[in-house]
């Protein structure tokens, strides 16, 4: 895609993503897991959610990529799978790795972990996670006191900040007068 992946720009240094792009990729996200979840017959689990699976078009308009271990939920009933596929770490749920169970909740868990990194640019697999410190635990622990400390510091820039709210509000009032 023309502008790569979600992952290239977390990991840039020469590109930011301002926090409404940002979340439009995140809503872009979720949108396709609904479908994949729900709208789809059988259900489709990804297994494999990370940054780098997350392509931007031309408008930056996010969709999901590399769906080689991808599972179909066969059966009416049948909500979870066991696999022996792993998926990457860091992103990946706790019963997933242990059990090798998949379901749409480890989609969902994937997301979560995805969700944090896009707004914190941290990796679940930064060296600063060893141990029993994992980066939601971190988040978790930082977030009641602490946001400055959490979120990416270049959502945080007083030009960036500045810039994306008046983007958004020349937007708000465009659609408002349509």
């Amino acid at each position: 895609m023309s502008n790569g992946s979600l992952g290239d720009w977390l990991q840039s240094s020469n590109y930011v993503l301002n926090i409404f792009q940002r979340l439009n990729i995140m809503i872009d996200v979720a949108s396709a897991l609904e479908y994949l979840h729900f709208d789809h017959l059988p259900p489709i689990i990804h297994c494999d959610l990370k940054p780098s699976n997350v392509l931007l078009d031309e408008n930056m308009v996010a969709h999901l990529s590399d769906f080689g271990i991808a599972k179909l939920l066969s059966g009416e009933d049948e909500s979870t799978m066991r696999t022996k596929t792993l998926a990457t770490l860091g992103y990946m749920a706790p019963e997933y790795g242990i059990e090798g169970e998949v379901s749409t909740k480890s989609d969902v868990y994937s997301y979560g972990i995805m969700l944090m990194e896009t707004f914190i640019k941290k990796k679940p697999t930064d060296e600063i996670f060893v141990g029993e410190l994992s980066l939601k635990r971190w988040v978790n622990d930082l977030l009641p006191t602490s946001l400055v400390e959490v979120v990416d510091k270049t959502l945080l820039s007083g030009e960036e900040k500045h810039s994306a709210a008046k983007e958004q509000s020349s937007n708000n009032i465009t659609t408002d007068q349509q």
